[in-house]
């Protein structure tokens, strides 16, 4: 794909676009509970409306219920010029992705169609992306060393087998790079998220950034860890931390340096979120577990 086609494509996305950041907004639709990978980072096992970052939601929406807050959103603010599904799990191994996808092309036409993947089946459903018209992907990539790998993700789930450690890594870092080439070769802008963990992978990602790059990706947006789960005891990362690494990886590929870490149920322009992100949908006040969310063994 042209660097042209990718400027057009990513210059009203508030999040692959440093301009357009506080002057569009997107909607982030709560569709995909089921995740097929276990992060030692990640925790989205709770539906709390006051805590924000990536993976949570208030609740799990139904594709009917999704289109009804991209309805009432889009009347509220014409501001919003992406549909985008970014979890609370994965987007890829949950079907009501492509249900939406689907319908929302239909309906919303003029909104930018994005999605967010940890990669694993990106190239299994690449055709399926490419006949919905999805614009922007958005791949996890942490590593591509196997050794720096396997501290960063428990196991893999893949076609009914469960792989662990450096061989689950391999399985799942080979989907991610093929996954991002064939994404950027079908016309797709294409960003990368690394989450920076300091002593596993802060000296290692320039030489993610060098290989993403080769293979079409457009920005890559470093993300300090938050410490949870296996990783609850290391410090999380200073500014200065996430800045040398930008820059570090800045020589390569472009940098994308305004990311607010959204939940998987975000809506307005960033930093001005509407409280109310599912109007008309009732939210579970309880912040209970989410039916589903796991990774299934």
């Amino acid at each position: 794909m042209s660097e042209g086609l990718v400027i057009d494509r990513v210059a009203e996305h508030p999040c692959y676009s440093g301009s357009a950041h506080g002057r569009f907004g997107r909607i982030h639709v709560a569709v995909a509970p089921r995740c097929n990978i276990k992060c030692n980072y990640c925790v989205r096992a709770f539906a709390c409306a006051n805590e924000n970052r990536p993976g949570v939601t208030t609740r799990v929406l139904s594709v009917d219920e999704a289109l009804d807050v991209v309805r009432r959103a889009v009347a509220r603010d014409p501001r919003l010029t992406v549909l985008g599904v970014a979890g609370p799990g994965d987007a890829l191994a949950n079907e009501a992705t492509f249900r939406l996808f689907e319908r929302a092309g239909t309906e919303f036409p003029q909104l930018t169609r994005c999605l967010s993947t940890n990669g694993l089946l990106l190239p299994d459903r690449i055709d399926d992306l490419e006949r919905l018209r999805i614009h922007t992907v958005t791949v996890t990539v942490n590593a591509i060393d196997p050794d720096v790998g396997a501290q960063i993700y428990a196991h893999v789930r893949y076609r009914g087998r469960t792989y662990r450690g450096r061989e689950g890594f391999e399985l799942l870092s080979r989907h991610q790079l093929e996954g991002v080439r064939q994404a950027a070769r079908r016309g797709m802008a294409v960003k990368v998220n690394a989450v920076l963990v300091p002593g596993v992978n802060d000296h290692h990602l320039p030489d993610v950034a060098r290989l993403v790059r080769a293979l079409g990706a457009h920005t890559l947006n470093v993300l300090p860890v938050i410490p949870l789960d296996r990783f609850a005891h290391v410090p999380p990362p200073t500014p200065d931390d996430v800045t040398r690494v930008q820059e570090a990886c800045g020589d390569v590929i472009e940098q994308f340096r305004g990311c607010t870490r959204c939940r998987a149920d975000a809506i307005g322009v960033p930093g001005e979120d509407l409280d109310d992100r599912a109007e008309g949908v009732p939210a579970d006040e309880s912040c209970p577990l989410l039916a589903g969310a796991g990774t299934k063994e």
